[in-house]
């Protein structure tokens, strides 16, 4: 059956939450927006496009830096309304040239860095 990026459970904006994993690792790298023609040009062209709320405008992961998020695999979660996206990814997948955004966890209580930036 074909898939069909309209029976998903977009947001009263039109977005779905879109998580990106390494293929390989299954580190979790980022959280990031998805509309439907998102969800389409991901998948058409294999490279992954989120929804910027800020600029309002699409933006192909890796684009301008160059650390890009090959699609791998696309899952659905079991109530359509959030998004696996199993990628490649080249480079570090955080703006703050860490390999994951979520380089942060509370630990007892306190806030403790958990990744480091990684060399230039």
């Amino acid at each position: 059956m074909a898939f069909d990026p309209a029976t998903l459970c977009f947001d009263a904006k039109g977005l779905i939450p879109a998580i990106a994993q390494d293929h390989q690792t299954g580190d979790v790298l980022m959280m990031a927006w998805m509309n439907q023609d998102a969800v389409r040009r991901s998948l058409e062209t294999g490279l992954v496009t989120y929804w910027s709320r800020s600029r309002q405008a699409f933006w192909v992961k890796g684009e301008s830096s160059g650390h890009t998020q090959r699609l791998v695999e696309m899952r659905v979660d079991c109530d359509r309304d959030c998004l696996l996206v199993m990628v490649e990814q080249t480079g570090p997948a955080c703006h703050t040239n860490r390999q994951s955004c979520f380089y942060s966890a509370i630990r007892a209580g306190d806030e403790v860095e958990i990744l480091q930036p990684l060399s230039p």
